[in-house]
């Protein structure tokens, strides 16, 4: 694709990246001005100088956030696609899986093949299986084999199993692409656990027969089926915070946008001639084959002037999410490693602008939780350096005062950064009620508490994530490689004793810093305590979230009126009729 022009962003998309960029470097600068002049009033010293830096850094990654939510919530809409062709072309749905639950993943194929069907779209449907285990591959073959029998009409399922599983994921769809691409002009690229509407799936494939310079085109998945505390608070944030932020995220990214690796339909003639990915020299972590492999592909079809874009306005598009926090910090390794992996590719020839930032704000995304524990370390040593005056009245005073304007002005940087984290959330709660949007959410009242409670519990399990994301980085630097860990769906509650095997580590952690401040100065004991108690409570914290949640809380609007693709979901797998098949009966192989 030499010959095509790499897509431009319009005039609106670089006004709306000037502004978040701008408003991000203005919070930056402003907290580090703060932080500067209180380090001065009390004696500039070296920790000081490491403070500032740090601050600078954490606070610049704590605007971006917030700068895509206001993004988000500006007024304007980009109008919706119009008189979009009707989807006859040749397109495969693709679903890769390795040691999955073979049952509900059948289960999940059939309720898609139904609302197809439904719709009146003609696709096929090709289960690329890298399962090794042979119990395992004798039951998923057993699961898919009623769905690959043949039909009468032009819906049809193939399904086969790799011998040789290069390339993990994007080597399983480069490996079907190779084999079996040609025969199609689209491919709808899932997860094993992603559903979406049949409806949808025709307006995906309109919109890119409409559109012959879009290469990729993502949705907006939501969250469902989750029934934990941890599980809940995410799918709630899934359904009302992330369409704004992904709102934002359309406007500054404009045809240079994100893929996440599914819930995506993607022209096979790009994918297949921009996409193929090396192995990477030298061992993992670094070396090897790429993990985040959905951004570099992104970033591979803009160089080659193919338009990426994400649409959050897209319904009917839907995937399932850890259960609990320990399941959550699994994903999130192996995340990490990917991301960091960029590290080598953000250099690459060719590449937009535009991709290359989105790099190193992936990057940035896992090495920001070190900055703000150099950040507290720092602090601790600024305090030994410069012991500042002691304003606890008596020794067993908690609330400090604040006479002088050096203890002021940490106030107010205190005040910024937590209202940088406030901000997105307010802002999206007060245009929901505007608009009237918290009725998909149970009402305006029932919504306020949702978002307050999902605030709350963020705020406890964040010290424990940035200690396990910590941890992450400082594994992947020092050269360990956490491979790529079977996703295990369906884990949910955990005991006290698996809070402790897993997160034991983090209390003492936990324990140890808050006995260190309370030895050097109480100045700094009143501010940490948000962070290290939740950190010693981290097995009870990751036990408790684990735990079934009351309905009433965290509602989301697919559990109000669910999508008809997801009670067909159900209904499959309560029946077991996805899976009812004779064990010598063969699927078929594409």
């Amino acid at each position: 694709m030499r010959d095509r022009a790499r897509p431009r962003a319009d005039l609106r998309t670089a006004v709306w990246r000037a502004a978040a960029l701008g408003f991000t470097l203005l919070s930056g600068v402003a907290a580090t001005a703060l932080m500067a002049e209180a380090a001065f009033a009390a004696g500039f010293g070296a920790w000081d100088v490491v403070c500032v830096v740090l601050i600078f850094f954490t606070t610049l990654w704590l605007a971006w956030g917030a700068a895509q939510s206001l993004v988000g919530l500006a007024p304007g809409r980009r109008p919706a696609p119009t008189d979009l062709p009707h989807p006859d072309a040749p397109t495969v749905i693709l679903l890769p899986i390795c040691n999955e639950d073979a049952r509900a993943a059948a289960a999940r194929l059939a309720a898609m093949e139904a609302s197809v069907r439904a719709a009146g779209v003609t696709v096929d449907f090709a289960v690329l299986s890298d399962t090794r285990d042979g119990d395992a591959l004798i039951l998923e073959r057993q699961a898919f084999a009623p769905l690959c029998a043949h039909r009468p009409d032009r819906l049809r399922v193939y399904y086969r199993n790799r011998t040789e599983n290069w390339g993990r994921k994007a080597g399983n769809i480069e490996d079907f692409i190779r084999n079996s691409g040609g025969a199609y002009e689209f491919a709808v690229i899932l997860d094993a656990d992603s559903l979406m509407e049949g409806e949808t799936i025709g307006h995906l494939i309109a919109r890119m027969q409409a559109a012959p310079d879009i290469g990729l085109l993502q949705t907006l998945p939501k969250i469902i089926g989750a029934t934990s505390w941890f599980g809940r608070a995410m799918q709630f944030a899934a359904s009302f915070y992330s369409p704004v932020f992904a709102r934002g995220l359309q406007r500054m990214q404009g045809p240079t946008g994100p893929f996440w690796g599914h819930n995506a339909i993607v022209r096979v003639k790009a994918l297949a001639e921009s996409c193929a990915l090396p192995e990477l020299s030298g061992r993992p972590p670094f070396g090897g084959s790429i993990l985040s492999h959905d951004y570099v592909e992104a970033a591979l079809l803009a160089r080659a002037g193919w338009r990426v874009e994400v649409d959050p306005a897209i319904p009917g598009s839907f995937e399932e999410g850890p259960d609990n926090l320990v399941a959550y910090a699994r994903r999130d390794r192996r995340w990490c490693q990917g991301n960091l992996q960029h590290l080598r590719i953000v250099g690459a020839p060719g590449l937009t602008a535009w991709s290359r930032f989105v790099f190193v704000q992936g990057i940035a995304s896992y090495i920001v939780p070190l900055f703000w524990a150099g950040f507290l370390l720092s602090s601790m040593a600024a305090l030994v350096a410069a012991p500042p005056p002691d304003y606890f009245p008596e020794p067993y005073q908690l609330f400090p005062v604040f006479p002088d304007r050096n203890t002021r002005e940490i106030v107010a940087l205190a005040i910024g950064i937590v209202g940088l984290l406030l901000l997105p959330k307010v802002g999206i709660l007060a245009a929901a009620i505007a608009s009237d949007r918290t009725k998909g959410f149970g009402g305006a009242a029932r919504t306020t508490a949702s978002v307050l409670a999902e605030t709350l519990l963020s705020s406890l399990i964040a010290p424990i994530m940035l200690m396990y994301q910590s941890r992450a980085v400082i594994e992947v630097l020092s050269g360990k490689d956490g491979g790529w860990p079977a996703t295990m769906r369906g884990e949910g509650r955990l005991s006290l004793s698996e809070g402790r095997a897993a997160a034991g580590w983090i209390s003492l952690s936990g324990l140890a810093a808050l006995c260190v401040v309370a030895w050097l100065g109480r100045d700094l004991l009143f501010w940490l305590l948000p962070v290290t108690l939740p950190m010693i409570a981290a097995p009870l914290l990751i036990a408790a979230t684990s735990r079934p949640a009351p309905r009433g809380l965290f509602t989301a609007p697919d559990e109000i009126a669910p999508s008809p693709v997801i009670a067909a979901y159900r209904t499959a797998l309560g029946t077991g009729t996805a899976q009812a098949a004779p064990a010598e009966k063969e699927a078929r192989v594409a």
